[in-house]
């Protein structure tokens, strides 16, 4: 009886153990080689901490900063920054001429066009800010633009509402539609 536990610990349970590590090693090479299909077919890539410089005949016109960039390798490929993004315009003589922030933006490469979202101000070198939850830049026609609710405070403290918005990327020429609003003249507060 003492020969055969002998036999059984120093053969049989050593096999038994070499046995089940051989079959998790397996199960976990599957998994390894699952994992790399999965990420081979990842259609994301995502970079971090990223700036982006847009130029228009070697003059620099917008800086864009992001902390997450994801780009989406689909039929049309878009970018997206979900962590939020920072653009700051400039001038032909690299002054800062506007800053817009917003919690989100996505983009597509072909067709020149941010879309911002969510929490997106303007702060223009004079003073103004533009608040709205979207701001498009459509960078061919050098213009901003929304089709959403927005509200303009001005250093005079005039405060402006509206539905649309449009406007030149230096945030100095600007109109909107169905306003309304507090407007402060020489005079005083008007409506």
């Amino acid at each position: 009886m003492q020969l055969q536990a002998k036999w059984f610990t120093a053969f049989f349970l050593p096999a038994m153990l070499l046995a089940l590590l051989l079959q998790g090693c397996e199960n976990d090479l599957n998994k390894v080689q699952r994992l790399s299909a999965q990420e081979a077919n990842n259609k994301v890539d995502s970079s971090k901490v990223v700036e982006i410089i847009f130029s228009d005949s070697a003059r620099v016109k917008a800086r864009v900063l992001t902390p997450l960039l994801l780009k989406y390798n689909i039929t049309v490929p878009f970018y997206l920054m979900p962590k939020g993004v920072k653009i700051y315009f400039y001038d032909k003589n690299l002054v800062n001429t506007s800053t817009v922030v917003a919690d989100s933006a996505i983009t597509k490469n072909n067709d020149k066009i941010i879309e911002l979202h969510r929490n997106v101000v303007v702060s223009s070198n004079t003073g103004d800010v533009f608040k709205s939850d979207e701001l498009i830049w459509d960078q061919l026609k050098k213009q901003l633009y929304s089709n959403q609710p927005w509200t303009m405070t001005k250093t005079d403290g005039t405060v402006l509402n509206g539905i649309h918005f449009t406007s030149d990327e230096s945030f100095s020429h600007y109109h909107g539609d169905n306003g309304n609003g507090v407007i402060v003249t020489k005079q005083g507060i008007g409506n």
